[in-house]
């Protein structure tokens, strides 16, 4: 007996979007010039039309962070910080159903996914960088370590708020102020964590939002006035990037692109592998920069994971991202959805078997299947390139060195994942595996106290943790220094 889902839709009445956003400058929300939509991916509705940011709306911001970095947040104590940010993570938490209605709309991402992952963990980074706020000569960086002064910081649309906290939490903790870009096509929820700010009571242009498209991300790196750039996205903008600054003596943290090899041995726990290979590639249609998109299984057991694979992405539910029941929502643009189909369609020419589930996709919006690839080689396209989307290629070895190998043969270093019984097997190839972030018998675990980063292609620095720290503080005297 098969039981159908009823439609069980989350309401949008909870979330108000105005016709038309400006930027948050100076603790205000200020007109802008130009304006874009920004679209529902999932209808193609209209939302609102956002603000596009240029070089004079940029020069505000930074002077408004810098006047609040002199005059205000520098001179208060770490504990006095740890308050704001207290604060900010406290009404997070009771706006937390309006941040994740929003999300969805802006982004096409699932009700579900947002609500139970990734505005709690929102809330829970500023609840982890405020306790840090006054325990900085703690960090290992020597006694009374200072701050860098104004963050230029750029964010993705692939999870749009938990990537503002990832950058704007350890910011504010170490006493940095913010101008912060998000991405073009999911700025609301950025927008409306602004009057979170104002909510909170926190100075005026302590945090500074400017909307805008690569133009405005442009203007960020290249003012003078920023000390330290935080960026996540593409590997070819993080180059651009590295590019602009290498003769400035401003930092950086790139968080960039990967290809992240998810490894099955022999003796692994095959059912419990296969939901691990489904939430390393599905979760957030694939729009994840460490997400497990090859799959490297041992021969012995290849048939039957990739059949016990199929049974389970049959059940995957593909449709509207605000009903509760649904598993995968929608492609977050027009544009990603046609990379994800060219890169598809390479995989076809190179020889590779394309396998999804029957699912009845949407007529409107942007849609894609959950799909695997077989036969996939090191040379094809689709085992080296970074398609951000619902794609896995599955490779197959004989031997754990030959898995090794074949998982290190990428010009990334993000993420990767071990399915192994054996704990010896599990440290022995975490030693050798290449990647910043490494899972044994789960994938795409995240903790605001873990650092998150990676090797190569992958980019610089870390965020998160203790280790994230250091990116937004200069190192002071060693303690018992003169």
């Amino acid at each position: 007996m098969t039981f159908e889902y009823a439609p069980a839709p989350e309401s949008r009445a909870i979330v108000s979007i105005k016709p038309k956003y400006g930027h948050f400058i100076n603790g205000s929300f200020v007109a802008g010039k130009k304006h874009f939509p920004t679209i529902n991916p999932a209808t193609e509705e209209v939302l609102s039309l956002i603000s596009l940011g240029g070089v004079s709306d940029v020069d505000k911001a930074v002077a408004a962070a810098q006047k609040a970095y002199t005059k205000t947040w520098s001179k208060l104590s770490g504990k006095e910080r740890g308050k704001y940010l207290y604060r900010i993570a406290r009404i997070l938490q009771e706006r937390a159903r309006e941040f994740a209605v929003l999300e969805t709309l802006d982004n096409g991402k699932p009700i579900r996914e947002t609500r139970d992952i990734d505005i709690p963990l929102v809330a829970a980074h500023f609840f982890y960088h405020a306790g840090w706020a006054d325990k900085l000569d703690y960090a290992g960086l020597g006694h009374s370590p200072k701050a860098y002064g104004v963050a230029g910081q750029i964010i993705p649309w692939n999870f749009p708020l938990l990537m503002l906290a990832w950058k704007v939490a350890p910011a504010l903790a170490t006493g940095n102020t913010v101008v912060l870009k998000p991405a073009e096509t999911t700025s609301l929820t950025a927008l409306l964590f602004a009057e979170v700010c104002q909510q909170a009571e926190l100075p005026d242009g302590v945090v500074n939002i400017v909307t805008g498209d690569g133009s405005t991300g442009a203007a960020i790196v290249n003012h003078p006035g920023i000390h330290k750039i935080a960026f996540t996205g593409s590997t070819e903008v993080g180059k651009k990037i590295a590019r602009a600054i290498a003769a400035t003596d401003k930092k950086a943290t790139l968080e960039l692109g990967g290809k992240g090899a998810n490894i099955v041995f022999d003796d692994a726990p095959v059912d419990e592998a296969v939901e691990g290979i489904v939430n390393g590639i599905f979760f957030n249609q694939g729009h994840v920069c460490c997400a497990g998109s090859r799959l490297i299984l041992q021969e012995s057991i290849a048939d039957e994971v990739i059949e016990k694979l199929k049974v389970r992405m049959s059940k995957i539910r593909v449709g509207d991202p605000l009903d509760k029941n649904t598993d995968l929502g929608a492609i977050n643009s027009k544009e990603q959805l046609v990379k994800i189909k060219e890169l598809s369609a390479i995989g076809d020419g190179e020889g590779a078997q394309r396998w999804s589930p029957q699912c009845n996709l949407p007529d409107k919006g942007f849609w894609f299947a959950p799909t695997i690839f077989t036969g996939v080689t090191q040379a094809n396209r689709i085992a080296q390139e970074e398609i951000f989307g619902p794609v896995l290629s599955i490779l197959t070895f004989r031997t754990p060195q030959e898995a090794i190998d074949k998982a290190n043969n990428t010009p990334f270093g993000l993420s990767a994942g071990i399915w192994s019984e054996k704990g010896s097997r599990i440290f022995w190839a975490s030693q050798h595996l290449k990647a910043g972030v490494i899972w044994a018998n789960t994938f795409n675990k995240f903790d605001p106290a873990s650092p998150f980063g990676g090797y190569k292609e992958s980019g610089w620095g870390r965020e998160g943790g203790k280790h994230g720290l250091a990116a937004y503080l200069k190192n002071g005297k060693e303690t018992g220094a003169k």
